[in-house]
């Protein structure tokens, strides 16, 4: 009964303020442009956007840098176990109503960040049982968990799944879209971010970035629509050709649930090698100057490293996401792990060479490339759209919670050993394991077709 109110509900608001129907032409283009919008939206609480703030935080809170990356760590890992109930969510009232949301509700927390230090201050006064430092802690954590559900968990998830659904057998060309713009984007929000830091303080950076939020929020009500069968429209603006088996994108021989999906191999498979690299780019991102300054590279070294790699992951996902549309996704799953392996021995060896800089580049590069198409084609692909938030929300937690991690992980390798090999070889053997069973992990649900 309840579900049928939903529905009814659903139904009521699906054409306002408009009817993709009526769109002059096919409103899946719009939806690409809509998902790119909420994917850039979610820069304030990725890694990249936070980790322009962190210098600020350390010196406004008066906190080490172990303490906040703890704090770091506890938000993402509980924001991580919340974002499995944020896809069943979406799958249940759709996108509009999540990612709306979701855009208040960052533009809130991004506004409460910009006012932490008083608040701190405001709270440990009238406290006098509490010790200070615990109460600081408790609330940057409380803002840190807000801000990575919102941002980076539940915005990208809705706003890649609604593109995803829009298109069938173009999905890996609209993938290819998305990342080109999704790239360059991310890669240049850090100097755009610290511009706006510099002309207006770090709090007002966050309140401004705040209310754009709010006002993104708006944008996702007006153009923000769930798949096209909703509006007696079709995926790609046409209908799909007749099934083949040289297309893995055509329609499946089953819509998996979450349960089913996680019976399976490739599952697994595919998940933790998302999972790693999560781990691995977030610990890489929030350590990045220390990382250089390790190694005897200047601040600047380290913060320009994110351009050069993104024009190299632009272009192998510009390729991959074409290629994507006629080939096994497992390969794409070996270049990925292939290049996170490249990267991890050059952070090993980067004090040795200059050259050594450059090869952790292409690895970023190639990573993030591959890791644009992994996370966007292949749940649709391997176990439909039915249940696409719910699994692509169980595995967005799994990417959150090993986020929360790498941090925290390589911080402890340098905190008792001043370098970051370490935590840099853990992942490297990781990494190895997951390139070997890669081979095995087909589509389980169109076998014969490929994946």
């Amino acid at each position: 009964m309840m579900r049928n109110k939903e529905r009814a509900f659903a139904s009521k608001f699906k054409n306002i303020p408009f009817s993709p129907a009526k769109w002059p032409f096919f409103y899946g283009w719009i939806i690409i442009f809509a998902g790119i919008a909420g994917i850039l939206m979610s820069i304030p609480g990725q890694t990249i956007g936070v980790a322009v703030f962190t210098e600020h935080l350390i010196a406004a809170l008066d906190m080490g840098r172990i303490n906040l990356s703890m704090a770091y760590m506890a938000g993402t890992v509980l924001s991580g176990f919340c974002i499995p109930f944020a896809g069943r969510m979406y799958d249940r009232y759709g996108v509009r109503p999540v990612a709306v949301t979701a855009g208040i509700l960052m533009g809130m927390t991004l506004i409460y960040l910009s006012k932490i230090a008083e608040i701190s201050a405001y709270a440990s006064g009238l406290s006098g049982l509490v010790d200070g430092s615990v109460i600081v802690f408790v609330l940057i954590t409380g803002g840190f968990f807000s801000l990575r559900f919102f941002g980076q968990g539940v915005l990208t998830m809705v706003s890649r799944n609604m593109v995803m659904k829009w298109f069938e057998k173009r999905r890996g060309f609209a993938n290819a879209i998305l990342g080109i713009t999704i790239s360059f984007g991310f890669s240049f929000s850090p100097q755009a971010i610290d511009m706006v830091i510099q002309n207006i303080s770090w709090q007002g950076a966050w309140q401004l970035l705040g209310l754009v939020s709010v006002g993104f929020a708006l944008f996702a009500f007006i153009f923000y629509r769930d798949n096209p069968g909703r509006y007696g429209l079709l995926p790609d603006g046409k209908k799909v050709e007749k099934k083949t088996d040289k297309n893995p994108n055509l329609p499946l021989l089953k819509e998996y649930t979450l349960k089913d999906a996680k019976a399976t191999y490739s599952f697994w498979i595919f998940n933790l090698a998302l999972a790693l690299q999560a781990l691995y780019i977030t610990a890489f991102t929030f350590h990045v100057i220390s990382i250089f300054h390790v190694s005897g590279y200047d601040h600047r070294s380290a913060i320009t490293i994110f351009l050069p790699a993104s024009v190299v992951a632009v272009s192998f996902h510009f390729a991959g996401s074409w290629l994507s549309d006629y080939l096994k996704l497992k390969y794409f799953l070996l270049l990925q792990v292939g290049g996170m392996i490249i990267s991890m021995v050059a952070l090993l060896f980067l004090d040795m060479s200059p050259y050594m800089r450059w090869v952790l580049i292409v690895g970023n590069g190639l990573m993030s490339g591959m890791f644009g198409i992994l996370s966007a084609v292949t749940w649709p692909r391997f176990f439909g759209v039915k249940h696409l938030g719910a699994i692509s929300g169980y595995a967005m937690g799994w990417m959150v919670i090993a986020s929360a991690v790498g941090p925290f992980m390589f911080s402890l390798s340098y905190r008792h050993t001043g370098r970051y090999d370490i935590a840099t070889v853990v992942c490297i053997l990781i990494a190895l394991t997951l390139f070997i069973l890669g081979f095995r992990a087909d589509n389980v649900n169109r076998p014969e077709a490929g994946s």
